[in-house]
């Protein structure tokens, strides 16, 4: 049986701040990068143009965690990957199960980067009978009715629901009652979670509304002044700015919850 429940990473016991969490995933892959092209030392100022950040800003999430580089040199490489993959608690096996095998849960099950980062799909799991036994990216999906032995007997930690919204807070129930602790939420619905369970939400129409934002923002700094420079935009185009506004708010305070009070700031997966 897998022991992923009985360890947790370590970023927290050491107090890094979570808007550094956020972004050592960023840094990983930019590393990663560089590790597969065999460059051994990287500076700060090209780390931080590859993961998207200023170079303050690196220099200071990486003295968190005791990573200062060597002035002339840089930062080196393979290092740094050890370093972050152990502070993210990647250095050991994560069983992951995916709840909800429609399109986009079939499309997770597809997805091969979770195994190269440290993540195994343990189990495919679904309420639809006629989708029992059937594989999915060489998995036999699961019944639901089964969901709290495939958790007990992969000792699973982590749950991806994929479900649609009516149906993703009891199923949010049903794995933190078997024993689950952090889950990742693709369906379109805000969860509530005791404390101590972590929950990182990732809705594309909320990322497609603010690009949509930006668009009519950039949109209107090129329109040409004249008498009608200072007209409301047309009604769809408000709206979706309203909208998009709306979302914006929701994100930072829903996007993730250690419980039913706990916010804290977005995180995107690398």
């Amino acid at each position: 049986m897998a022991t992923g429940r009985t360890h947790r990473p370590a970023t927290r016991s050491r107090g890094i701040p979570e808007a550094t969490v956020a972004r050592l995933p960023l840094y990983l892959r930019a590393l990663t990068g560089l590790s597969e092209r065999s460059v051994p030392t990287v500076s700060s100022e090209e780390l931080a143009a590859a993961a998207g950040v200023n170079s303050a800003k690196l220099r200071k999430d990486f003295s968190y965690l005791g990573s200062y580089g060597t002035r002339g040199v840089g930062y080196d490489v393979e290092y740094l990957v050890y370093q972050i993959s152990r502070e993210l608690g990647l250095t050991q096996d994560w069983p992951v199960v995916i709840v909800g095998i429609g399109n986009l849960g079939a499309a997770l099950a597809n997805y091969g980067g979770f195994a190269s980062r440290g993540f195994r799909v343990a189990a495919l799991i679904d309420a639809d009978p006629a989708m029992a036994g059937k594989p999915v990216a060489g998995i036999p999906v699961q019944h639901s009715d089964d969901l709290e032995k495939i958790i007990s007997d992969n000792g699973v930690s982590i749950g991806v629901i994929a479900t649609p919204a009516g149906a993703a807070q009891p199923v949010c129930e049903r794995l933190v009652a078997a024993g689950v602790t952090s889950i990742l939420n693709f369906a379109p619905t805000v969860l509530s979670v005791p404390e101590g369970v972590d929950v990182r939400k990732v809705d594309l129409s909320i990322e497609l509304q603010i690009l949509a934002f930006h668009e009519q923002r950039k949109a209107g700094e090129g329109a040409p002044a004249g008498p009608d420079a200072d007209a409301p935009p047309v009604r769809g185009a408000a709206h979706a700015a309203a909208a998009a506004a709306h979302t914006v708010n929701a994100r930072t305070a829903h996007t993730d919850r250690k419980g039913p009070d706990g916010d804290m700031p977005a995180v995107m997966p690398a």
